[in-house]
């Protein structure tokens, strides 16, 4: 894994102290410098070589959206952009993703102690991560598969799992689903108020319908479930229908909503489903996709190229949860496929 060499941009002095003070605590992380502007940055790229850069939305002269849009169309580097959480702030989060960043960040800035020495580990994680992800491998046209021709379902259930990159790889993929598509769970770790915005967008441009997961929800055709809580894990019952369950509980190994869990809830209750591991960062999902493969299940990875962030994916396949990975483009159309009696 490559070290972090980070280029922060802020137009604000308090908050480029903050943050390289931030990344500066974080393991194999390196802050080789700091800009005030895009003018700034231009220089400092071409004379520091970062591998990432912070970058915040709001600034004089050329804003942030507009600085990652030419960087992406230009020499395209892993971008981690910084912003609030308003409504405009997670919209403008779901166009940095859609130019290509890496992750969207929300500034600090009224964090406890506690909270924010948590945002240190976390973000340092996340800076890592970016600058060994593929953000110059990252398809700029989008070419769906069309779904099948005749879809009709046979019962399965298709469960996903998705962090770091997970929002552009399921834009993407979910495009492709029909309109009676089948019932599907998404455990995405993202940034909540991120999601909900997400969600609402998806749910009015898709055929099918996206709807954020609720305890005791029936799992049939047409609807897209995502999970995305971080106070509450989310699993299968198993029934007819089946129905999704949120529950209370610790996180399992760090993460919450948990994709082992998911998975694993599919395994033991013997649901007839397909899942896959999408892009993310670190490992989980992988140990719940196995126990899925060995009771049966079609268990799929997204590719280790296609993805942004290969971690999660790649674990999946390194531990022979997934029987196969695709790239995204494919992905889609094999779960359908999965679940079509056709």
């Amino acid at each position: 894994m490559n070290e972090a060499r980070v280029l922060v941009v802020d137009d604000s002095a308090a908050m480029r102290a903050l943050f390289s003070d931030i990344l500066d605590q974080a393991k194999n992380v390196t802050v080789v410098g700091a800009a005030a502007s895009a003018a700034e940055a231009r220089d400092q790229i071409r004379e520091l070589r970062p591998n990432v850069l912070t970058l915040d939305v709001e600034m004089p002269g050329m804003s942030g959206i507009e600085f990652l849009e030419e960087i992406m169309g230009s020499n395209p580097l892993p971008v981690v952009m910084l912003s609030s959480l308003t409504q405009a702030g997670t919209e403008t989060s779901l166009k940095a993703y859609e130019l290509g960043a890496v992750e969207c960040f929300p500034k600090p800035l009224k964090a406890t102690p506690e909270q924010f020495s948590k945002t240190v580990g976390k973000l340092g994680k996340i800076v890592l991560a970016a600058a060994n992800s593929n953000v110059k491998d990252r398809k700029t046209v989008r070419e769906h598969k069309a779904p099948e021709a005749h879809f009709e379902w046979n019962g399965y259930v298709v469960a996903l799992s998705a962090s770091m990159g997970g929002i552009d790889a399921l834009t993407q993929m979910l495009a492709a689903f029909p309109e009676k598509c089948p019932p599907t769970v998404v455990a995405l770790s993202a940034e909540p108020a991120v999601v909900e915005t997400f969600i609402k967008r998806m749910d009015s441009e898709l055929k099918s319908s996206v709807k954020a997961a609720k305890d005791g929800t029936p799992l049939t055709q047409g609807t897209i479930h995502i999970a995305y809580d971080p106070e509450r894990h989310v699993v299968i019952e198993p029934g007819s229908p089946a129905k999704l369950r949120l529950i209370d509980r610790d996180p399992v190994e760090g993460m919450r909503p948990s994709a082992n869990l998911l998975f694993g809830s599919i395994a033991r209750g013997s649901v007839p489903a397909a899942g896959a591991v999408l892009t993310g960062m670190g490992v989980d999902g992988a140990k719940g996709l196995k126990l899925m493969r060995d009771t049966g299940c079609k268990t799929f990875a997204q590719n280790r190229k296609s993805a942004l962030v290969s971690e999660a994916p790649a674990a999946a396949i390194e531990n022979g949860a997934a029987e196969s990975e695709l790239p995204l483009d494919d992905l889609g159309a094999a779960l359908i496929a999965c679940c079509n009696i056709g």
